[in-house]
């Protein structure tokens, strides 16, 4: 059983702060000063605690399609053995973005972004099959991302 893991707590400027921020990541540190009434060093120096922290993170999100990648697919892993060990080797993968354990039928998902189809297959065949532990893979081929959204707030 593993210890009970503390998570930290936010005051409700903190909250504020990082919705401000889901909306818009380039809001500027006076204006959102002066929606939660503090100064714009305060602003970015709880900015910085919070991305310091591994609470937050402030990133510019692309649109594949329109950078090349024309192919982005689900892949759901089936694991003999760790999990945890599969899924660490799968996160290491370049063309992988987003890594979940799960407790379904399927141990391991995994989300790319390719090229094309030809690059979908060699990933698949090439680097995640032959992974120690991996038993088989099941790719679901996204046809149109119909919502992707980072703005789901704070507690």
């Amino acid at each position: 059983m593993s210890p009970t893991r503390r998570h930290p707590t936010l005051d409700e400027v903190s909250k504020t702060i990082i919705e401000l921020l889901q909306e818009d990541g380039r809001r500027s540190y006076s204006d959102i000063g002066r929606v939660v009434g503090l100064s714009e060093a305060a602003v970015r120096q709880r900015v910085q605690r919070l991305t310091e922290s591994g609470i937050m993170q402030i990133v510019a999100v692309t649109d594949p399609m329109q950078l090349g990648f024309h192919r982005q697919a689900m892949i759901g892993i089936r694991v003999s053995g760790d999990a945890r060990r599969v899924a660490e080797a799968v996160a290491a993968i370049e063309a992988i973005d987003y890594v979940v354990i799960t407790v379904g039928a399927f141990d391991v998902l995994a989300e790319v972004v390719c090229e094309d189809d030809e690059d979908l297959l060699s990933l698949i065949n090439d680097v995640i099959r032959p992974i120690e532990g991996v038993l088989s893979t099941e790719t679901f081929i996204y046809a149109k991302l119909q919502k992707q959204l980072y703005n789901w707030g704070t507690r």
